[in-house]
């Protein structure tokens, strides 16, 4: 019996010692996966400083991130607001060759710049782990590639989406049906019920996608600029369905400052737009964008921007280690908190900052609809033709299918 209860209680001691070792050989794993994330740049020297470009207007949520950085890394970042669309772009080509101490180590751009910078030799390609990546949605990731490869992380991602008067539409409609009989409903005189650009291909595109359309075909992440879907049955009928509501004098005509003052004034119900263009105001409404007569959501084009690893850094790993920093959940979410521009990170489904804000909650279930504007070089080759053929359907001056195949065959004749 004294034997029995001996072995017993060994047994359960063996037991407890393999258990605790286990849990000290999980902590000390941990441990070294730690001091290996904090060390991974430890095969390059450390810099004394890093170079980092912002867009203009943006410093003021960029410098709390750069000093919690340097306390951590002990490196000290300089910083530099520029022009985003041409004079980031034109600085970099002229100072990055020159290597002189002026060019940047990490610079800004829209997604849309990618396939431009990449194939000029501007940036490199930006080496993370997978689950770095996997903490972005993940089509603003999409944009931020370049033949299957990664090329910066994004730090900002909008969209379009519903925005309507509250006093003249009680609730948002949920179809676009819905909206165009209360189109109908209050159109008279100067007043409208709703506004898009759909003249223009960047907001006519929402329509034609969401009813089978495509600029390039997405061939396993590589977008195929030899199949264009731009008139395709589905961008036909989308193009169709636009061209209805401009025959029924359903949408107004101005520029951006006056559809923004008919609908300050009330003679505008609801409009399409970036969500970032218009102030918030407690009578104004945000949504996101009612669904297309097919039953399918409208496929807005996205616009990314993004943190980029320059070709000409000498500290390539440090710099990475900065753009996976400005990046992570919670600087992203202090970057919303002072901007306003919505993070492209898995984590603000869960927030309660962006489910709070109407207009932010708005964009968010909206963006994952949405599809980025093409980055290829041959993008540019698109707007022009697709702009023209876009205004002849608006204003009825030609057939869509008629307008839309005249501008496949320019755009391929131009590649």
């Amino acid at each position: 019996m004294k034997k029995l209860i001996f072995h017993l209680f060994m047994s359960m001691f063996l037991i407890f010692i393999v258990s605790a070792c286990g849990s000290s050989s999980d902590l000390e794993n941990k441990v070294v996966k730690e001091n290996k994330k904090n060390e991974e740049a430890s095969n390059e020297a450390k810099p004394k400083k890093l170079i980092i470009w912002e867009e203009k207007g943006k410093a003021e949520a960029l410098k709390p991130v750069l000093e919690a950085f340097e306390k951590e890394y002990g490196i000290k970042v300089e910083h530099e607001e520029l022009e985003i669309a041409t004079e980031m772009y034109e600085r970099l080509r002229r100072d990055g060759p020159i290597g002189n101490g002026k060019a940047p180590d990490v610079v800004t751009f829209s997604h849309e710049k990618v396939g431009k910078i990449v194939k000029e030799g501007l940036i490199q390609e930006v080496k993370v782990s997978d689950e770095v990546l996997n903490a972005f949605i993940e089509s603003t990731i999409r944009g931020e590639m370049y033949q299957d490869k990664v090329f910066g992380l994004p730090k900002s991602v909008n969209t379009s989406v519903f925005i309507y008067n509250k006093k003249l539409m009680a609730k948002p409609p949920e179809t676009m049906n819905d909206l165009y009989k209360m189109a109908k409903e209050l159109r008279q005189g100067n007043v409208y019920g709703y506004y898009a650009k759909w003249n223009e291909f960047h907001d006519g595109y929402g329509v034609m996608a969401g009813m089978g359309g495509y600029t390039f075909k997405d061939k396993n992440g590589n977008l195929d600029p030899s199949d264009i879907g731009l008139n395709n049955k589905g961008a036909v009928k989308g193009a169709a369905y636009i061209q209805k509501w401009y025959k029924a004098d359903l949408i107004s005509k101005g520029d951006k400052a006056a559809i923004e003052k008919l609908f300050s004034q009330g003679d505008l119900a609801s409009f399409m737009s970036d969500g970032n263009s218009f102030s918030e105001r407690k009578d104004t409404g945000f949504a996101p964008l009612p669904e297309l007569p097919n039953g399918q959501p409208m496929k807005t084009f996205m616009e990314i921007k993004g943190w980029h690893v320059t070709a000409f850094t000498k500290h390539p790993d440090w710099s990475t280690k900065l753009v996976e920093y400005l990046t992570n959940d919670d600087n992203a979410m202090q970057r919303y908190e002072i901007t306003g521009e919505i993070p492209p990170n898995n984590s603000i489904k869960h927030n309660a900052a962006i489910n709070e804000n109407e207009r932010a909650q708005a964009l968010s279930i909206q963006i994952q609809y949405a599809e980025p504007v093409p980055n290829i070089p041959e993008m540019n080759k698109v707007w022009g033709p697709m702009n023209y053929a876009m205004d002849d359907i608006a204003t009825e001056k030609a057939k869509t299918k008629r307008a839309l195949d005249k501008a496949v065959k320019t755009i391929k004749k131009e590649r």
